[in-house]
């Protein structure tokens, strides 16, 4: 009796359990709804993929629908190969229509299983065949084989200092020498205990990196200041002049779905400040991320999928300037596609990249370069391979003008992390480096410089923090430029260009005269004891010449002191005539007599040291007045020997503007 009640009970139990199974199924698929509603599809694949695993095999149209959305899931968090199996299994049960096989072609696009993918393009093609997500996809991938065995200039290079073992990307070259390194990461060290919903690792956060001396680039660490929180920031990018970030913020609400905004930081000294939300638009419902800022400063670019566009996100731009923000501009039919245009990156000549994968491409997001003719008209171009592969490729920065620099890459990683690669594609490049600064002091980052070429260019140019500028330059090109700065005179530089073999980089120097305090005039010596000049005098006075030759509205002040040794009468005259042997200089180099006032000060005006000065004399510091007390109170002779070297000098100083003016 005992043994005819045994598979009686364990039928009974078995039933029990595949019932228990089912009610279990149905709880994780509950869960997963919530998470896949509010954009968390880390946790919602994890909550899919239990709920198909418990529910029953005879269950066939569940299965099907819980495979078709952990397939989605994982498909949108970049898992290509767990989204691939997903999209199988949702095949086998017949869920998700003929969609899951275009996706499941699209995954196999993303492996690089072009053939697999190719037969499923063209099946759903039979089935839809005005699909330009299938048409595109079949066309990337024949066309793949072509670029492969094209190939490019391009070499690429893996950057093992800047990974972890999660994701690194976004990469954003920044300093006058781009030496410095922003990226972002979702490496152990970021901020916050919790992991994402969406990615199942910690939050992003920017890291940068600095290079040294000999070109290694030390160990990333977190950014200084308040732009990282525990909530997702990165894809950071900066203004041409270096004082402002513009970075992507995606917040957490456990309530709603998750909308990026831009935000962006002021640099100061070493720090970026607390992040203010960039306003865009009044939609709060839309995605606004990954911006990138013109080389000329006068455009905002990012993607978003507000309304308006062309499907997915796509790529818009925004005016900025001094009265604030524009309207958002979208950039097109040419540019944008159905599926998402994202990542925006400029090189410093102007040339606009981009990243798609709704553009016939090898896998993933591939890398773009668009150019826009004078109609407006765009032209795209796939950078190929190695650049681009079957995964996702985005996110390039570029060593200034030059055809290299940095971007991210997932090829090879079944779990979508991204990588950083170096890359680099080598051409002939020149270019000006251009230093504006303050005659005998420090950099102006308010100049603006205008540059002029005999084959038509045009160009106003800003100057970053430290006052540089870079700008490429065309061979068999002159050029005039011209160096400003309100409070300041003019500076005109002139070069001619010549054909090169090799990358050449030009440099010039704006020193701009002050026009409201005096300005040291270097290097004019006179005979001893005498107001004779001395043959070294005249470099210096013909720079003046040039300066006043340039500024033709200018009338000078010019002066010569003396140190507080020998009679003040005596240092009076004498300094009266030395004032006068520099006027007569200047006027027999052909400026006229009435822009030139000669005064002698001896030792009345003794100097008051700047900043410069108190920098290069340690014992000194700013605001000392070097008069004959403070001088002999200095425990040192060298000391005094050197303030006495300060009081000898001869200066110019703008009396007016409206010289020879109506």
């Amino acid at each position: 009796m005992l043994k005819s009640r045994i598979p009686l009970c364990l039928t009974g139990i078995f039933a029990l359990l595949l019932v228990l199974s089912g009610c279990g199924a149905d709880n994780y698929a509950r869960k997963a709804e919530e998470y896949y509603a509010i954009g968390e599809y880390f946790d919602a694949a994890e909550e899919f993929k239990k709920a198909y695993s418990h529910t029953p095999v005879k269950e066939k149209v569940k299965r099907g629908e819980r495979a078709w959305k952990m397939a989605e899931c994982y498909r949108r968090i970049g898992y290509s190969a767990k989204a691939a199996g997903g999209y199988q299994n949702a095949v086998r049960y017949k869920a998700g229509g003929m969609d899951a096989v275009l996706r499941l072609a699209q995954m196999q696009h993303w492996m690089g299983k072009y053939n697999d993918a190719i037969k499923n393009y063209t099946l759903y093609l039979d089935s839809v065949p005005s699909s330009l997500e299938a048409l595109n996809g079949l066309e990337g991938c024949r066309q793949t084989a072509v670029w492969k065995k094209k190939g490019s200039l391009y070499s690429i290079k893996k950057q093992p200092i800047l990974a972890s073992r999660r994701a690194d990307f976004s990469p954003a070259l920044f300093g006058s020498e781009w030496d410095q390194l922003y990226f972002t990461t979702t490496r152990q060290q970021a901020k916050g205990e919790d992991a994402s919903g969406i990615t199942g690792v910690k939050m992003a956060d920017i890291f940068f990196s600095q290079k040294d001396d000999k070109g290694k680039w030390s160990k990333p660490e977190p950014v200084e200041g308040e732009v990282n929180t525990e909530y997702e920031d990165g894809a950071c990018t900066f203004s041409p002049d270096g004082k402002t970030m513009y970075f992507t913020l995606c917040t957490h609400d456990p309530n709603y779905p998750r909308y990026a905004v831009i935000m962006s930081s002021s640099r100061s000294d070493a720090a970026w400040s607390k992040p203010q939300e960039v306003k865009i638009s009044n939609d709060t419902l839309s995605t606004f991320a990954y911006p990138a800022v013109s080389p000329d400063g006068l455009w905002l670019y990012f993607s978003s999928n507000m309304p308006g566009g062309q499907g997915g996100m796509d790529l818009w731009r925004i005016s900025l300037d001094e009265y604030g923000m524009g309207v958002p501009e979208n950039l097109g039919p040419q540019v944008n596609t159905f599926a998402n245009e994202v990542f925006p990156s400029f090189r410093g000549n102007g040339e606009f990249y981009f990243s798609s994968d709704g553009h016939p491409g090898m896998g993933g997001l591939d890398l773009y370069r668009a150019e826009q003719d004078t109609t407006g008209v765009w032209s795209l171009e796939n950078l190929g391979s190695p650049m681009n592969s079957a995964g996702d490729d985005f996110g390039m920065t570029f060593e200034g003008l030059h055809n290299r620099g940095f971007f991210s890459t997932n090829r090879g990683n079944g779990r979508g992390w991204d990588q950083i690669m170096s890359f680099e594609c080598p051409e002939i490049v020149q270019s000006i480096k251009g230093w504006v600064y303050e005659k005998d002091g420090y950099e102006l980052p308010e100049a603006l410089v205008y540059m002029v070429g005999n084959d038509g260019t045009n160009l106003k140019l800003s100057v970053r923090s430290d006052g540089s500028f870079v700008q490429e330059v065309k061979p068999n090109v002159s050029y005039v430029l011209l160096g400003t700065c309100k409070g300041y005179l003019n500076h005109k530089q002139e070069i001619s260009i010549d054909t090169s073999s090799v990358s050449r980089e030009h440099v010039l120097q704006f020193p701009l005269a002050s026009m409201t305090t005096p300005v040291l005039i270097r290097n004019v010596f006179y005979e001893f004891d005498s107001a004779e000049l001395t043959d070294s005098s005249t470099i210096a006075l013909d720079s003046l010449t040039t300066l006043l030759a340039e500024n033709p509205s200018v009338t000078i002040e010019l002066s010569s002191h003396c140190d507080y040794r020998g009679r003040d009468d005596y240092n009076m005259r004498l300094s009266q005539r030395r004032a006068e042997s520099v006027v007569d200089y200047l006027i027999s180099r052909g400026l006229p007599a009435n822009r030139l006032i000669p005064v002698g000060y001896g030792e009345s005006r003794p100097k008051i040291v700047t900043r410069r000065q108190a920098e290069q004399n340690p014992f000194l510091q700013v605001g000392d007045t070097l008069t004959e007390s403070f001088i002999l109170a200095l425990p040192d002779e060298a000391q005094q020997e050197a303030c006495n070297a300060l009081n000898r000098r001869t200066e110019f100083r703008v009396m007016r503007t409206t010289f020879g003016l109506p």
